[in-house]
């Protein structure tokens, strides 16, 4: 078990190491509640399955490329599933699609019982559906085709294609999709309380705490958050940072690192830029000391002893 302090109670929060995933994997890649899924696809793809034991996930664990993490992936009627969450709009995801797709298809002949890929005789794939569900605050029509051939130099021939569909999930977009999937639904719904809130009260683990509250009392994944709240603000504090927060102050973080190292006659990069972000951050009460810990791979001891902190 990990440790988490809630900001709100002050309290130590025991966390299961097992859970340290994104929350749209937490939900939808979890074997236990397989009907999600399986949800998830009917709407998608406008069927109608009920038997949740044909559903296998394929989801490659602890994949982490150039800080990327495989979200959901499954396999059923022969066509290979691979979902993503994002929430922030990202061009470049039928390139990271790519690289999913080759680690998930590599497993998935590694399994076969007789799979030979360098036999003469062709061997039958599962076909790939690759789908992204946008949920940022970029304004996104309902469906986007991302392609990979938009990243080739113009007029040049490739021999590689990759097409992503990118499903804006927000409110006021696909709505008779999340009316056919109520945990993606909810998903949605707590997402944008979530964004509200912290907006409002400038605290994100009480703006999550409110918005696990305010579901309404016939949500699907009310229970299941409130059930794990701690893996879930855990979550939900992380992804902010990674994928919010640091994305919108990096920059000024970085050039404020540098602009102290050139009064002092050092050169200071990336990396102290990132630091006194971080700092800053935690001092503003917009992450956790935990989140911010995790992200320098330091204890909360480490982190709350620098210089920075001291000040606060």
């Amino acid at each position: 078990m990990a440790k988490a302090k809630d900001q709100i109670t002050g309290e130590s929060l025991d966390v299961n190491d097992e859970y340290k995933d994104r929350l749209f994997k937490f939900v939808f890649g979890n074997p236990e509640h397989k009907d999600w899924t399986l949800s998830l696809y009917n709407a998608v793809n406008g069927t109608s399955h009920t038997d949740i034991s044909t559903l296998d996930y394929t989801t490659v664990e602890d994949v982490v490329y150039m800080n990327m993490k495989n979200d959901v992936s499954f396999l059923i009627d022969f066509a290979m599933n691979l979902y993503e969450q994002q929430s922030t709009y990202n061009p470049n995801m039928p390139i990271r699609f790519l690289i999913y797709a080759g680690l998930i298809y590599s497993k998935y002949a590694q399994t076969q019982g007789r799979f030979h890929i360098y036999g003469t005789k062709r061997q039958d794939l599962p076909t790939p559906k690759c789908v992204c569900f946008y949920n940022g605050e970029k304004d996104a029509t309902d469906k986007t085709i991302l392609k990979l051939s938009d990243s080739f130099l113009p007029g040049v021939k490739y021999d590689i294609e990759v097409t992503v569909t990118m499903i804006n999930i927000n409110a006021g977009h696909n709505a008779e999709l999340l009316e056919k999937c109520r945990p993606l639904n909810d998903y949605s719904e707590f997402v944008a309380l979530v964004r509200k809130y912290v907006k409002e009260m400038k605290n994100l683990e009480k703006a999550i705490e409110r918005a696990i509250n305010d579901l309404p009392e016939d949500s699907v994944l009310k229970p299941f958050l409130l059930a794990n709240k701690a893996e879930v603000k855990l979550m939900c504090i992380t992804e902010y940072d990674e994928e919010r927060t640091l994305r919108l102050t990096f920059e000024e973080g970085k050039e404020e690192g540098r602009e102290e190292g050139r009064e002092e006659g050092i050169e200071i990069g990336e990396d102290r830029g990132e630091l006194k972000t971080l700092i800053g951050l935690v001092r503003d009460g917009l992450i956790s000391l935990s989140a911010a810990a995790k992200r320098r791979n330091m204890t909360e001891a480490e982190f709350a002893a620098l210089p920075g902190m001291q000040k606060a």
